[in-house]
This record gives structure tokens, C-alpha cells and sequence, in this order.
């Protein structure tokens, strides 16, 4: 649906030649993308992660034809991004974060209509999508306030319903869940779960979020591309050891370590009231909680609990910083 192949952009510095004349400081260049390449596939929901300044708001604004790339192509079902803006526009929905557009003194309603006439929509038409997204994002109760008088929450879901006016079979949502307390957060990730048929490249500080929407995720840093995958499998590749915490009782703590200390090098024991907490640190997918349970085991030991630390998408992102 979307494909992104050598993709670079650079932001010369504003007015080189009047600063120079001025004897001012002329600062260097910025590369804010460099050879980036992925594809979304349709149906997909493709998770962009990544620092304030890795590239990401660039990127969005690319493929949304809002800024045009130094080098590289970016296709919308085959459409060049550059070659056919117009056609590549009327394909996608854009929801960024820090909203400008929206006319302050107009209502919530009136602007979705003005956007909607902008789209080539029928007034009738038009009225009946709107009052859909506004039950759909439960924006009902704000259809005749001003703009100006919304929350910056509410801001970004009238955004979120902006972009969704059209239909259109691709989405970029950039942090749609930004400044959203938890229940209408909470509420924004089931709604972009049920959109079917549609293509969504979704950016997000929110790590837990992307986790649990995205099907496959890119890692952006310094403006490169550094890993494409599944979420759980850049968990997988970028963790190395995992810390093991066991609870357990009906042994003592003497026993406990003449029971491991010929095989457990690093592991410590904290005496509790009612039970023992084993810690230790293990190599990711090797074999030593299998074989310290089953000493325990042979210890007659009773396991109340095991808890195993998970890596998280923050591991994969500091990796690469």
C-alpha cells in the first residue's frame, strides 16, 4: 500500500547567502532522513518508533506529500508522491499531533464541514459522515463549541476525525493518543483496532500502545532506519539476560544455597515471613529455570510464584541510540 524506497531528506539553513552578507552564522545543514526504505501492506497497522528528532514527523509528512523528499521515492498504490500529489492526497488521512489548521471561531461541526466541501463532498453527505465520527469518537456533546474552547485532547480526536472523513484506505495517525486522558485513550486504540480494510502508519511515544496495535514496527534513529519487525521478535533479538524472581516456601535458607551454589553464580535470597524470593539473572532462552526448578524440586521445595522480566520495545530503541 505504501512504499518507501531510499528515502532522504536535508533542510539546507534558511537565507544562507543574506546571513553571510550580514557576517551572521550560517548554520550547517540538517539531514533528517537518510536512505530510509520499508513497505505497509494493506490491512496493516506498521508502528514508527523513535526519539523527538529521529525523523518520524518528517517521514509522515513525505508520504503525506507535505514536504517533498531530497532523493529517494515514496509510492501510494503505485502513485509517486511527488509525480501524483493530488491523487496520493485524496488517499490518505492525516491526524498529526500538534494540530494548526482547524479555524479556532468555527465549531466543531462547521469545521469538519468546511474540510469535508474541501474534499468534494455533498452537504448531505457530508452532515451524515460527520454525525457518524462524532458518535463513533464520542464527540457528540462537542458538535457546537468552538475550536477554541476544546481541550487539547479533544483537539486531536476532532483531528483523528478529520482524517477519517473520506474514508480513505490509508491512514497516518502521528501520537493520536497524545494528551488524551486514559478512558479516551483507552477508547482511540479500540477504534483504530476496528478499522478494517484500511492501511495505518501509526507513530507514538507510547510503547505499550505500539506493542499492542502494530503488527510490524520500524525502529527510526539519527534519521536511518534500524530494524523493521514484529514487535515480539525485536524484544527477542535485543534482549540478553532476563532476571528470574521465585517465590517459594517448605525449605530453608541454608538449604536453598547448598542447593545452588555449585550451579547459580549470581543469585541472591531474601528471607521474607512466609516464604523465600530466589533471584538470579540467566542468559534469555537458556536452560538454568528448568534446572533450578527441578533442583528445587528434588528439595521438596513448594513454588509459589515464578516472575520473569520481559523486554520491552524501550530495550530495542536504547539499543540503538
Amino acid at each position: 500500500m505504501i512504499s518507501i524506497q531510499n528515502l532522504s531528506k536535508t533542510f539546507p539553513p534558511p537565507f544562507p547567502r543574506l546571513k553571510k552578507f550580514f557576517h551572521l552564522q550560517v548554520k550547517p545543514s540538517v539531514e533528517a532522513l537518510r536512505s530510509v526504505s520499508f513497505d505497509v501492506q494493506t490491512g496493516e497497522i506498521f508502528g514508527l518508533i523513535g526519539k523527538n528528532g529521529a525523523g518520524k514527523t518528517t517521514l509522515t509528512k513525505i508520504i503525506a506529500t507535505l514536504v517533498h523528499p531530497t532523493s529517494g521515492k515514496v509510492s501510494v498504490k503505485n502513485f509517486d508522491s511527488v509525480e501524483d500529489e493530488v491523487k496520493v492526497r485524496s488517499l490518505i488521512g492525516l491526524a498529526t499531533a500538534e494540530e494548526r489548521s482547524f479555524y479556532w471561531r468555527l465549531t466543531s461541526e462547521q469545521n469538519l464541514m468546511f474540510f469535508a466541501r474541501l474534499y468534494g463532498m455533498q452537504d448531505k453527505s457530508a452532515r451524515k459522515r460527520i454525525g457518524e465520527l462524532f458518535e463513533q469518537l464520542d464527540l457528540k456533546e462537542l458538535a457546537k463549541r468552538r475550536f477554541s474552547e476544546l481541550s487539547t485532547g479533544n483537539k486531536q480526536r476532532l483531528a483523528v476525525a478529520r482524517a477519517l472523513l473520506p474514508k480513505p484506505p490509508i491512514l497516518l495517525l502521528d501520537e493520536p493518543t497524545r494528551s488524551l486522558d486514559p478512558l479516551a485513550a483507552e477508547n482511540m486504540r479500540q477504534q483504530i483496532k476496528s478499522f478494517n480494510n484500511v492501511s495505518i502508519l501509526l507513530t507514538s511515544h507510547n510503547l505499550s500502545e505500539i506493542e499492542e496495535l502494530c503488527n510490524r514496527v520500524a525502529v527510526i534513529a539519527n534519521g536511518e532506519i534500524r530494524a523493521v519487525d514484529t514487535p515480539e521478535n525485536l524484544r527477542r533479538s535485543h534482549i540478553q539476560t532476563q532476571t528470574v524472581k521465585i517465590y517459594l516456601n517448605s525449605l530453608t535458607e541454608s538449604v536453598l544455597h547448598e542447593t545452588l551454589s555449585d550451579f547459580l553464580l549470581d543469585y541472591t535470597v531474601e528471607a521474607e515471613k512466609d516464604f523465600l524470593k530466589l533471584t538470579f539473572t540467566r542468559e534469555a532462552d537458556d536452560d538454568m529455570l528448568g534446572k533450578t526448578i527441578s533442583f528445587l524440586a528434588k528439595k521438596k521445595a513448594k513454588i509459589l510464584d515464578i516472575e520473569t522480566e520481559k523486554a520491552t520495545l524501550l530495550d530495542v530503541l536504547e539499543s540503538y541510540e
